[in-house]
């Protein structure tokens, strides 16, 4: 789990720039040289000084609340580092420092204090069932930034005030602390309590679990592992930085060297139950609101898989809404529906824009 960083106060101005992110409740501080420290509050840019930034300026902010192997990782040259953060009386953050031209930026995170209700995240109902499956692979894509991170700790959460399970996460970096409600949760950090994401979780299937998060799947080692898991008895969720469910499903394939291709997309097909894919977009009034597809897994979808002709996995999304299936586009209407957002912003969104624009005539045609 991540430490309680005391050391902040090393930082001439790093924890009042904190406070004043959560004061104007934001959700991220930008450090950039050339700029004052700038926050995103209400999805607008806010300066929250009037002094410009200097890369040697940020790295002396930020490296003293890392920790030592971290701060000299950077130092020797590597390009980004991954951390998470609690200060006393302000809560958790999420730090990515990286380089732009050669220089140090960051962009740090406020983490709410507790995991978000699926019901507070504005997602279609359906996606409550995801937590209900007894085993298999549910794949969560979407673009940097969409909020799968935040979805997967509102499914963990869901499971863990209801049922009795032993549930595994493997984060870099954890973000969101869960509790034990009615669930045993146990929380790996890569880094911190494994040197990586394929020995975490390898570990992880000595230790009995029922669930198991694995935060992203970066690499083949770690999407085989996870799909065998989901193949053998285990309820697996993960992330892939993907746009749609065919890409999120041909994602996972398409890492492997050719000649195992067809045999991971055979084990791919009997593991996997779910994918889902969301994306945020602005909100009427401000903000940001999620649009989301699922395809939960029938014959059919196994098939087309198996085969690879995923082309076929839109169609299969809305042959299997009995299921709970729905379209990005049937997602996008909801939200217009409700006022949540414009029509020419859906439009903006869609690949099926014929689809999307019966479903639209559909609502003026009941209004």
């Amino acid at each position: 789990m991540a430490e309680e960083i005391s050391n902040i106060e090393k930082s001439s101005h790093l924890k009042s720039w904190l406070e004043t992110l959560v004061q104007q409740s934001g959700s991220d501080l930008y450090l950039v040289e050339g700029l004052p420290p700038t926050i995103r509050a209400a999805s607008r840019l806010l300066q929250i000084s009037s002094d410009n930034l200097d890369g040697d300026g940020i790295e002396a902010e930020v490296l003293p609340v890392l920790r030592p192997t971290m701060a000299e990782n950077f130092r020797s040259g590597a390009s980004s580092i991954d951390a998470s953060i609690q200060v006393p009386g302000l809560g958790r953050f999420r730090i990515n420092l990286h380089r732009e031209r050669g220089r140090a930026a960051v962009t740090i995170r406020a983490i709410p204090v507790r995991p978000p209700r699926l019901s507070e995240l504005n997602l279609p109902s359906n996606i409550e069932g995801l937590t209900r499956l007894p085993h298999g692979l549910v794949l969560v894509g979407g673009p940097t930034g969409s909020g799968k991170t935040t979805t997967l700790a509102a499914l963990v959460d869901e499971i863990n005030r209801r049922d009795n399970k032993h549930i595994i996460t493997i984060e870099d970096p954890i973000e969101y602390d869960h509790q034990h409600i009615k669930s045993v949760i146990e929380q790996v950090e890569i880094g911190v309590d494994a040197p990586d994401f394929p020995t975490a979780l390898r570990a992880a299937l000595r230790q009995c679990p029922d669930v198991i998060v694995v935060g992203e799947m970066r690499d083949p080692e770690t999407m085989r592992i996870a799909v065998t898991a989901g193949e053998t008895g285990h309820l697996v969720f993960s992330t892939l930085h993907t746009a749609d469910v065919t890409s999120t499903v041909s994602r996972v394939s398409d890492s492997f060297p050719l000649e195992r291709q067809n045999t991971i997309r055979n084990e791919l097909s009997m593991a996997l139950a779910a994918v889902m894919t969301q994306k945020l977009l602005p909100r009427v009034g401000g903000g940001r609101v999620p649009a989301a597809e699922l395809l939960m897994l029938s014959y059919g979808a196994r098939q087309h898989i198996r085969k690879n002709s995923l082309q076929h996995l839109h169609q299969e999304i809305t042959m299997t809404r009995n299921l709970g299936s729905f379209t990005f586009e049937e997602s996008l209407v909801a939200l217009v529906k409700a006022g949540r957002i414009e029509p020419d912003q859906a439009r903006g969104r869609t690949i099926h824009t014929e689809e999307l624009d019966t479903l639209l005539r559909g609502i003026a045609g009941r209004s």
